[in-house]
């Protein structure tokens, strides 16, 4: 693994701002205390949805907690709008009533991360929630040569079109029961990546445990893999994570957090 030359020393946690677009941008950064200046760190971005925000995502996905255990960079960005939202492609708020390039915000934001801390550019990832999973999906058809892997949750894709420079590994966790982002567009949303990811193999269960099921293409272009898992009568929730009331049920069968970062350890970017 390369190194790094000139990086400083990073606080643990701190919001950064920057212009895209010509409107100030916010995202929050935390820095492991495992990292090293001096070595790439893997760099986790986390959206979350709409009308939510940056830290109520962290509480709902417990990513900071695994960061501190595992060592990558979390990073979770601020929409834009008095109802926080992102610009997914025809959702959510403000963000596509105003036409937000979110995209190029996180463009932006991957140069200005890359810039100031040590990041192994081969393994930057991206999750989200809801409207932060319909960005997740959007940014792996328009952002594969620079992020490796997504695993959106409770978000479908939602861009008319969808044309990744390379085959995007992606692992989806959603509820049959969510009433936000109804479970009907999810088999499309497997089907649509297995098949730009020009899968071969027949979908196989490849994790079961009481009302979760994980179905996944392993045989797919450039060691690509889509994973697909359903949580049986699962709300608009976060697999494992914070319970929000009124929203229906999280499971606790598997812990979306951790998955997902077993599933990223295994694609860098190549």
């Amino acid at each position: 693994m390369s190194t790094c030359t000139g990086k400083a020393a990073q606080p643990r946690d701190a919001t950064w701002m920057l212009t895209s677009g010509g409107v100030t941008r916010t995202f929050d950064v935390h820095v492991p205390a495992s990292y090293d200046p001096a070595h790439p760190t893997p760099l986790i971005l986390n959206f979350h949805g709409y009308s939510s925000n940056s830290w109520q995502q962290d509480l709902l996905s417990k990513m900071k907690a695994k960061s501190d255990a595992v060592g990558f960079i979390a990073v979770h960005p601020q929409g834009t709008g008095q109802t926080a939202s992102w610009n997914a492609g025809s959702c959510c708020g403000d963000a596509v009533k105003n036409a937000v390039d979110d995209v190029g915000f996180v463009r932006a934001m991957l140069d200005r991360l890359e810039a100031d801390l040590c990041i192994d550019a081969h393994r930057v990832f991206v999750t989200g929630m809801s409207n932060g999973g319909f960005l997740s999906h959007r940014l792996g058809c328009e952002l594969a040569d620079r992020i490796a892997a997504i695993a959106p949750v409770a978000g479908t894709l939602i861009v008319p079109t969808c044309t990744p420079a390379r085959p995007m590994p992606v692992m989806h966790f959603h509820g049959t029961a969510d009433t936000l982002v109804p479970y009907d567009a999810v088999p499309d949303t497997f089907a649509g990546w297995s098949t730009r990811d020009q899968c071969t193999d027949d979908a196989t269960v490849m994790f079961e445990k009481g009302d979760v099921t994980c179905q996944a293409h392993h045989q797919c272009a450039g060691g690509a893999e889509t994973i697909l898992c359903t949580v049986d009568q699962g709300g608009h929730t976060w697999p494992g994570g914070f319970p929000i009331p009124g929203v229906g049920k999280t499971t606790n069968n598997i812990i979306a957090t951790d998955a997902m970062w077993d599933f990223f350890q295994k694609h860098p970017l190549p």
